[in-house]
């Protein structure tokens, strides 16, 4: 009688220990949803009249908590052209820069300052912000942590001339309704970012550290006639270059034919 009431004992200690393991879990499960994030532009066409676009991103965060949205296309290979003077007073190209491990569009947008709200760890085990970003990256040929510094400075200006970097703080919008906040921000989207595959990545930051993620994306594809003639550039390189010759001299005949009706220039 004994053993079976330790048996008995035992299997409702199994018992409660799962249901305890199942409603932890459960509470883990709510709270890794608790945020969200969604684009309002999911997928952007590129045609003849595409001069860019606008990308909003909004969703739902626990309260007390801050923001980073980071929009990045893949890592992969840039090269620049490295100048320097010749003879020294004359600048031209001296060689190449290759950069690995560098997204060809990189946006960082949070509540606050980086530094304010994140360690310097949290910073570089997510990329976030340019001093985390150079550490990330790869750049060759260079002689120093110095040299590389410079370099990457000059890569950042020259990405931001074009639109395809940035980082900002204080435009994310938030609001308090039902014990949650509200967050949304409105994001100019530059016809410079090539068709791609873009990745939006929302963290929550909370004690310097990321505490949860959300994700959602933005795909920028080539439609129409844009598409067939960016594949016969890539695919059928003699057709494209006749086409371009054939249709430059067709622009040229016609604004020929309008200076002529209009009596030549003046």
């Amino acid at each position: 009688m004994k053993v079976t009431i330790l048996k008995s004992g035992l299997k409702n200690t199994i018992f409660l220990g799962v249901a305890l393991m199942v409603l932890v879990l459960g509470a883990a499960g709510n709270a890794s949803a608790e945020l969200t994030a969604t684009a309002n532009h999911d997928h952007i066409n590129v045609d003849f009249f595409y001069h860019g676009s606008s990308v909003s991103v909004r969703g739902t965060a626990d309260q007390g908590i801050d923001l980073v949205i980071k929009i990045t296309s893949p890592e992969g290979h840039q090269e620049l052209l490295k100048k320097g003077k010749l003879a020294g007073f004359l600048w031209m190209n001296v060689g190449k820069l290759t950069f690995e491990k560098t997204p060809k569009f990189y946006g960082i947008h949070s509540t606050k300052r980086l530094e304010d709200i994140l360690s310097r760890d949290e910073m570089d085990k997510y990329a976030l912000g340019y001093p985390a970003l150079e550490r990330h990256v790869e750049i060759s040929p260079v002689g120093s942590e110095g040299e590389k510094s410079d370099w990457f400075n000059q890569f950042v200006k020259f990405k931001e001339s074009s639109k395809l970097y940035s980082v900002s703080s204080g435009k994310i919008n938030m609001t308090a309704q039902g014990g949650k906040q509200n967050y949304y921000v409105l994001l100019d989207w530059p016809y410079q970012a090539l068709p791609d595959h873009y990745t939006i990545s929302v963290y929550a930051v909370k004690d310097k550290k990321v505490i949860e993620t959300a994700e959602t994306h933005v795909l920028v594809e080539q439609v129409g006639t844009v598409k067939s003639l960016a594949g016969m550039a890539k695919n059928n390189g003699s057709l494209y270059g006749i086409i371009s010759i054939l249709a430059a001299l067709g622009a040229g005949f016609g604004v020929g034919m309008v200076f002529r009706k209009g009596g030549g220039a003046h």
